[in-house]
């Protein structure tokens, strides 16, 4: 077994990885980049990319098969998932293709393909090579979770990563889990013909978001026939003549879903069962994601974790923030935090919902005295005139402060809209400069200052 020094090794290469390993090989180090299968992690391969393929492709069928709304007519609309998919492989190909080039052109990186693991503080094993550094950066992400659920191991199910492998369109999905991904692939699926039911542990979807949004995502994909069966805390799974069997009521009596397939979507389960984390010192919480400090710092001295494994954030952009917060601390003698970042993401549903801040509900735990404005997308010209009048928005602001506090935005460009609010959020500017400032007509974002300037006590 040989052993080798190195300056700093990157355990991971999905968003922060690369990233890390790149700014690390251009400051003179000597960089070991490791990665046992794709380069991209879940956003190249399983997430973001293949997703948002398969979402757009669901939106273009969508809006054909609509076309009398807008004065033309398509046709029978027939799906071809093999095209579907073949073109999902075209863009995730291409995506990893440029992954591995900038890979290969770093200064003074060398990829190493194989399971990482420690065996001493800031050592690890790969393969049949020993290696150490003063420096470790571990981006191992997460994958889909699988619980213990009564009979889940008798019958075949999908995650979100072997879903993306199916070449046929499912005669009925059973999705288990209404939350983001659950409720994405519930309406691509949909919209690609398949019968979709929807089994949800918790009373409503979206437990993180307010009510209102909740209720009007859930309308959202009622209307498209998406099926829901909510507070169903004892599912279970079974052999089906078609496939398989959910169990979505237990009382008063058994309530039996019977599908073609199923779709686990019950949360995350970070990659770090196999690294040895225990002889590195590096601890980590009961669900196995690796404590960090707001600077990304482990337990053991000299190794950061970045990325989804750290439990700060399941998102490819708070991964890519991760990787800037590092190279600040660490590289450019910088003072970053994760404390400096508000909390924002997206559900992609078509149309999608953009936030940031805080909800509703946490502005009203907080006690504080707040406003909000709220306003339908029917009252958007932008959505009148493009026949995407579904959602609404919504925004919080501090009653004494006029700081922004949070938004939400269900709605046609709401996951491009939100982002005049969050800037405003970071940069602090109140609600009254953001109301007086003149947007461009006709968008969807013009609404803002006037969303701002009918602001009402919460």
């Amino acid at each position: 077994m040989g052993h080798e020094t190195f300056d700093a090794i990157v355990i991971g290469a999905g968003q922060a990885g690369p990233s890390l390993a790149a700014r690390c090989g251009a400051a003179g180090m000597r960089v070991a980049l490791i990665e046992r299968h794709l380069l991209g992690g879940t956003c190249v391969n399983t997430g973001c990319y293949p997703t948002k393929t398969l979402v757009a492709s669901a939106r273009a069928i969508h809006v054909a098969r609509r076309g009398a709304e807008f004065g033309f007519e398509a046709g029978p609309i027939r799906v071809d998932m093999r095209r579907v998919m073949a073109r999902m492989n075209g863009v995730v190909d291409a995506a990893r293709a440029g992954v591995e080039s900038w890979v290969r052109g770093m200064k003074g990186v060398e990829w190493i393909t194989g399971q990482a693991s420690f065996t001493a503080p800031r050592t690890v094993l790969v393969g049949e090579r020993e290696l150490e550094a003063g420096k470790i950066f571990i981006n191992v992400g997460a994958r889909a979770a699988r619980p213990p659920l009564e009979g889940i191991d008798a019958v075949s199910t999908l995650d979100n990563a072997s879903v993306l492998r199916l070449d046929l369109v499912p005669e009925h999905l059973l999705i288990v889990g209404g939350s983001y991904i659950g409720l994405e692939f519930a309406q691509l699926m949909r919209r690609f013909g398949a019968g979709v039911s929807v089994i949800e542990r918790s009373p409503r979807l979206l437990p993180r978001e307010d009510a209102d949004v909740a209720a009007e995502v859930q309308a959202i994909l009622e209307r498209e026939g998406v099926r829901f069966y909510l507070a169903s805390d004892c599912i279970a799974f079974a052999q089906g003549a078609p496939g398989v069997r959910v169990r979505a009521r237990c009382e008063p009596n058994d309530q039996w879903l019977e599908g073609s397939h199923v779709l686990l979507a019950m949360g995350r389960t970070p990659n770090t069962g196999d690294l040895g984390l225990e002889a590195a010192g590096v601890r980590t919480d009961r669900r196995g994601f690796i404590e960090v400090d707001d600077q990304c710092r482990t337990s053991a001295e000299g190794v950061w974790a970045v990325g989804e494994c750290n439990g700060r954030g399941a998102f490819t952009h708070t991964a890519w923030n991760d990787h800037e917060v590092v190279a600040a601390n660490v590289l450019d003698g910088e003072a970053r935090s994760l404390r400096d970042r508000l909390p924002c993401y997206a559900l992609f549903i078509d149309p999608p919902l953009g936030r940031a801040g805080m909800s509703e509900q946490e502005v009203r735990a907080t006690g504080r005295p707040a406003l909000v404005g709220k306003r339908a997308m029917d009252r958007v010209s932008r959505a009148q005139e493009t026949g995407e009048t579904q959602g609404f928005m919504k925004v919080l602001v501090d009653a004494q402060s006029r700081k922004i506090l949070g938004a939400s935005i269900l709605g046609l460009a709401g996951d491009e809209a939100v982002h005049v609010l969050l800037d405003a959020m970071d940069t602090g500017t109140t609600a009254t400069v953001l109301a007086r400032t003149m947007h461009i007509h006709p968008t969807v974002s013009e609404l803002v200052p006037t969303l701002l300037q009918e602001l009402q006590e919460l």
